[in-house]
């Protein structure tokens, strides 16, 4: 049997990580600002982690939901508090997708209305619902392709405002800060008042923080700088530092009811470990905070570089934006160009987005030092 190839692949196998730098099978070091689609939030291998994970593991890996998990409600107490959200409710799935499927679900028996909007250049995930609202016809079978989804313009809140007059609108989903999508930011006006829309024509606000969220913007959730309380939180990458996990933080204005959401496998004493592990090291470590003062300094190296016209190159930085580990890098060029410099001359992963923009999604322990050995890397492969 053969692998299903639908992945390009650098000719790269990865097989030890540590902090923010992986080697592959030849001993080969490279400088890791991508994290694994911003997967490694303490970083690879931490130590701590190691032994939380594998002290669970000697004691029981998995049990189905059926019985009491008194990890799942110290996880609730904890995420609750860190977070700024201890009055919500906490529902644990295996990764992103499900945490948007399970979100919009939740909106649609609580409104009994079937119509979402999104942004365009969205993206919500590859399942049934979330991959409906995810702005890419490619991605979108045609069994999926329900009419359930509106996409509107990011920041034209005339545009998503007409549309909630209309009544029927069950959830507004959106990330504040936009991966795939290349690092596009919502304004405060804008969330403030779409927000306040949502709460007028009775339809559910769910912020997806799968990619923006948990400390990488610098704040615990990328809506808290724009000053909103959405009502369904959606959660997943880094709470777990790699091992599959998602969640959803729920308003109590929404009541449980027995069957209406089940998982198998979301919430095991396994994840819960790992998902703790990752707490420990954010209080321990500072690392929110540090994501947004070493965010803030590494794009400040960037635009530097893209101030500089003393080199006469092919490859330009045209635009720097993001907040804290979040970080889009718009080139004149291709992508594809200096990602692969960046891999195989410079031994550094960066992400993409788009055609033109680098992704930048280095673990929350990035250090000053190695924002500036990635300037360095990065003027190389930029020719500069």
């Amino acid at each position: 049997m053969k692998l299903f190839d639908v992945y390009p692949l650098f000719d790269v196998n990865i097989v030890r990580g540590k902090g923010c730098r992986v080697w592959d099978d030849k001993g080969q070091e490279y400088l890791d600002l991508y994290g694994g689609h911003a997967v490694i939030s303490i970083g690879h291998a931490h130590a701590h982690y190691i032994d939380k994970v594998t002290e669970q593991l000697g004691k029981l890996g998995f049990y189905s939901n059926s019985v009491q998990n008194k990890l799942q409600v110290e996880l609730a107490e904890r995420l609750g508090r860190i977070s700024g959200y201890d009055d919500y409710q906490l529902f644990l799935i295996n990764s992103g997708a499900e945490a948007n499927e399970n979100a919009l679900k939740l909106a649609s028996f609580q409104t009994g209305r079937t119509r979402v909007l999104s942004a365009q250049k969205a993206f919500h995930g590859r399942t049934s619902l979330a991959v409906e609202v995810t702005n890419n016809p490619k991605i979108i079978a045609p069994i999926n392709d329900n009419g359930h989804a509106c996409y509107l313009p990011l920041n034209d809140l005339e545009a998503w405002e007409e549309e909630l007059q209309k009544g029927d609108v069950c959830a507004v989903i959106l990330e504040c800060i936009q991966g795939v999508g290349g690092i596009q930011m919502a304004t405060a006006e804008f969330a403030q008042g779409l927000a306040k829309a949502c709460k007028q024509h009775g339809a559910v606000l769910i912020c997806d923080e799968i990619q923006c969220g948990y400390g990488r913007s610098g704040k615990f959730f990328a809506h808290q700088w724009l000053g909103i309380r959405p009502d369904i939180i959606t959660v997943a990458k880094g709470i777990a530092n790699g091992f599959p996990m998602g969640g959803l933080l729920i308003s109590p204005d929404f009541k449980p009811v027995y069957g209406q959401l089940g998982t198998t496998f979301g919430g095991n004493h396994l994840a819960c470990a790992a998902a703790l592990a990752v707490l420990d090291v954010f209080e321990q470590e500072s690392l929110v905070e540090n994501a947004r003062v070493v965010g803030d300094y590494l794009m400040d190296q960037l635009r530097q570089i893209s101030n500089d016209d003393s080199a006469d190159t092919k490859a330009r930085i045209l635009d720097v934006r993001g907040r804290g580990l979040m970080i889009g890098v718009d080139l004149n060029v291709p992508h594809k160009e200096v990602r692969s410099r960046l891999v195989y001359e410079q031994h550094c992963f960066t992400g993409c987005a788009g055609t033109n923009v680098l992704r930048l999604l280095p673990p929350l322990c990035l250090s000053k030092a190695e924002a500036d050995d990635f300037i360095v890397r990065l003027r190389q492969a930029l020719g500069k």
